[in-house]
């Protein structure tokens, strides 16, 4: 029997990780993977970084069963929840106060990261009354119409089969390299009556692009799009659903550049399990719905709640972790600047923010080929970028220096490998 066949038999050919990693995996703990028949892999996907504080955390994994066991709500809709009311509390006092955010409101929508989008620019049409908004190139926001229209992936893009409207798409911070003020050109366009980019309800920008390609806006830069949002009467959205909860090493991506966005949608790894999970954050005036105007079924996910409540408790109360994932962050950067230097200086640099870094091939065949060997090593990696061409690290933040340094010491043979055939295969 054909070790796939299940899932060749029942599943629909959209399936797609699963041909970069053609193995089942039984189980998952911290920062590794474990295979039906035994072998480990270091896992440096971590579920799109939805799984930030890695597999099967025991807090969260206890918060969770004990709540089971007091046969806590599953499943509410939107109603009140002894498991919401705990993590609203706890948000707001960990995470939102001491951030500056405690005037904002949460909107609990749809459970994965697109719902989230859908409802920030849905309510941003809505409040402002016009339709337009302003997405950036590479950038990624999801699948579902709205947000596809302002994701720029032509893959995914090309699939809607339906025209992808009111969305105007600008040039991310070094579009056209250093010299290029792209912050300028905006405000060109949107001061020009006759530019032909209508006024824009709000912006939504990434200030890493992961699936972009690791794509990082300078602090200076992110400024100065606020700014821009201010003069043009634009809302600004920061899309936080992969750079957010830690992976650059503060709770939120922008923190640390002194900007206030108007709406930030989360997802990804705000349960802290893997659980499916998202909320929109606005700012208090912004909060203009009707009662049940914007509505999902799924949008009271109560066992998403309990671990996200015991996360937030247990890594943002303090500075230690984040500290740590800085730490971490720059020696994986080290480490992926020695590869650079060895294998490649005039055809490889390294992209990205905090332990959300990665490397840039010339090519995503080249990408691919490291990553497959990597693999075929005890390695989970993936790529990401307009040509998927840069080798992305997503490992969870919790992970030890020791797996980190056997992980990239598996990345450096595996640069080592496809650089050097690739070498060969130009010589001859």
């Amino acid at each position: 029997m054909n070790t796939f066949e299940q899932f060749e038999q029942n599943e629909s050919g959209i399936r797609s990780y699963c041909r970069s990693f053609p193995v089942i995996f039984d189980q998952a703990r911290g920062a590794e993977l474990f295979t039906r028949d035994g072998k480990s892999y270091i896992d440096f996907l971590a579920g799109a970084g939805t799984l930030n504080y890695g597999h099967n955390h025991p807090v969260m994994k206890q918060a969770l069963i004990e709540y089971l066991q007091h046969d806590g709500l599953t499943h509410g809709l939107d109603m009140y929840s002894a498991a919401k009311e705990r993590f609203l509390e706890t948000f707001d006092r960990v995470i939102l106060n001491p951030r500056g955010f405690g005037d904002y409101v949460v909107q609990f929508s749809g459970p994965t990261g697109t719902n989230a989008v859908e409802a920030a620019l849905k309510l941003a049409r809505k409040v402002t009354g016009r339709s337009n908004v302003i997405s950036f190139t590479n950038g990624f926001h999801g699948c579902s119409i709205g947000a596809l229209a302002a994701t720029g992936n032509q893959h995914h893009r090309g699939a809607a089969g339906v025209p992808l409207t009111d969305v105007s798409r600008m040039p991310y911070a070094n579009y056209f390299g250093d010299k290029v003020n792209t912050i300028s050109m905006m405000d060109k366009l949107l001061s020009d009556p006759s530019s032909g980019v209508d006024k824009p309800a709000a912006v939504i920008v990434e200030v890493v692009q992961g699936e972009g390609g690791l794509n990082a806006a300078s602090a200076e830069w992110v400024r100065k799009l606020e700014k821009l949002c201010r003069k043009h009467d634009m809302l600004m959205i920061v899309d936080d659903i992969q750079a957010g909860c830690g992976r650059t090493g503060t709770f939120f991506s922008f923190e640390e550049m002194g900007v206030k966005p108007d709406i930030i949608t989360l997802s990804k790894s705000l349960s802290g399990y893997g659980l499916p999970f998202a909320v929109v954050v606005m700012r208090r005036e912004l909060d203009q719905w009707e009662p049940g105007e914007h509505n999902g079924t799924f949008r009271g996910n109560n066992h998403a709640f309990v671990t996200a409540a015991a996360a937030l408790e247990h890594f943002w109360t303090t500075d230690e972790f984040a500290n740590s994932v800085k730490a971490k962050g720059t020696i994986i950067r080290d480490r992926m600047q020695k590869i650079v230097r060895r294998h490649g200086p005039d055809s490889l640099y390294v992209k990205g923010r905090g332990m959300m870094v990665g490397i840039n091939c010339p090519d995503g065949e080249t990408a691919a080929a490291i990553c497959a060997e990597a693999f075929e090593n005890g390695l989970v990696i993936e790529t990401s970028g307009n040509h998927s061409q840069v080798v992305k690290c997503l490992c969870p933040l919790i992970i030890s220096e020791e797996q980190i340094d056997k992980a990239m010491t598996i990345l450096d043979a595996a640069f080592a490998k496809v650089m050097s055939a690739d070498v060969k295969n130009q010589a001859s």
